[in-house]
């Protein structure tokens, strides 16, 4: 599946050849003629982005862009209009849209330009995934083995993180067994990686 793309087109031809066109590329297509539609029906939980027209009687382009900007949906947005311009293109790339395409469209424009949306969004959700499952895991840490992590990813040794807790070297290396088993991690490299990504501090000691 290459993943799905959903129109929001008052115009009923051009909604239903974007529609043609888009499945015939294969892609799995949703269509809405208002942003009141759109809001109506559940968000995708697979890679998609949003082919959007900029002036729609109901809710503007613009203003579904927003709306979505308040949720946690985080979903690549193509605007398309009749009626570009600069500054427009402007405004809708400041509110976060990813591509402005003005009709009539090119096949070939379009198709490119929902492509490398998609992909993009294949990036976000499987960086959103990894999260959280890496939170899933350091959530795992009993209190006292969070606060030898955090010695650990600062480049304390045993001996050093056994001084600074006053307990001793075979105690932290428990804990850090238990890290590392917890975390799924084989390396510090990879420790340090994962805390990087859930910007866990360092402690470095006195």
């Amino acid at each position: 599946m290459n993943g799905m793309v959903i129109i929001v087109e008052d115009e009923d031809p051009v909604r239903a050849a974007l529609v043609r066109l888009l499945q015939s590329a294969c892609y799995t297509v949703r269509d809405f003629a208002s942003g009141k539609d759109f809001f109506n029906n559940p968000m995708p939980e697979t890679p998609a982005c949003l082919l959007l027209d900029m002036q729609m009687p109901d809710i503007t382009g613009m203003e579904i862009i927003e709306k979505l900007a308040s949720t946690d949906v985080n979903m690549p947005v193509i605007f398309i209009t009749g009626y570009g311009s600069i500054p427009m293109s402007v405004q809708a790339m400041k509110s976060g849209a990813r591509e402005f395409l003005t009709k009539p469209v090119s096949p070939e424009a379009l198709l490119a330009a929902v492509d490398e949306a998609l992909e993009s969004d294949r990036a976000n959700l499987q960086h959103r995934i990894e999260q959280c499952e890496f939170t899933a895991r350091y959530n795992l840490l009993t209190p006292r083995e969070q606060q030898v992590l955090k010695f650990i990813i600062g480049g304390l040794m045993i001996k050093q993180i056994a001084a600074e807790l006053a307990v001793s070297e075979i105690t932290i290396k428990v804990h850090k067994k238990h890290i590392m088993n917890k975390m799924r991690t084989k390396t510090i490299t990879d420790l340090v990686r994962i805390t990087e990504r859930l910007h866990i501090a360092q402690a470095r000691g006195i």
